[in-house]
């Protein structure tokens, strides 16, 4: 399992993508279902929808359905601590989509995140861990 943002989803269903090959070649290597929220989920779906049609959102649902994409679900006191996050990091303009994956990553104690947004680099778990990115960005 490791915790997916909205880039690599996009980036592994639209072949057009510039991050398409980088995004494969990575996922090959992982071991697990890629684990989302439904904020990324959300952004993904209106992405690739917008970029490749319905035909590719389809697919990304299949995906879900298929357990190849696990949804964490958000919790009232993480959708607190989403709000604490986006207050901490406002310069960076944090979505929700980012604070929900660091809310988890914070909940399940994992540092692993696949993810193409550089952001993730200034992030911290719980105000002291760094993110450990893959791929490598």
């Amino acid at each position: 399992m490791i915790l997916t943002d909205t880039g690599p989803i996009v980036a592994i269903l639209d072949r057009a993508d510039e991050d398409h090959e980088l995004c494969v070649s990575a996922l090959t290597g992982l071991r697990g279902p890629m684990m989302t929220t439904w904020p990324a989920l959300t952004e993904a779906m209106h992405l690739i929808g917008a970029r490749a049609g319905w035909k590719a959102q389809d697919t990304l649902l299949g995906l879900v359905n298929r357990g190849d994409v696990a949804l964490e679900e958000l919790n009232g006191a993480d959708v607190d601590r989403c709000r604490e996050l986006m207050a901490k990091y406002r310069s960076l303009l944090m979505d929700l989509a980012d604070a929900s994956l660091v809310v988890v990553a914070e909940r399940l104690r994992t540092r692993r995140v696949f993810t193409l947004d550089s952001d993730f680099r200034v992030y911290r778990i719980q105000g002291r861990q760094t993110f450990d990115i893959v791929p490598a960005i």
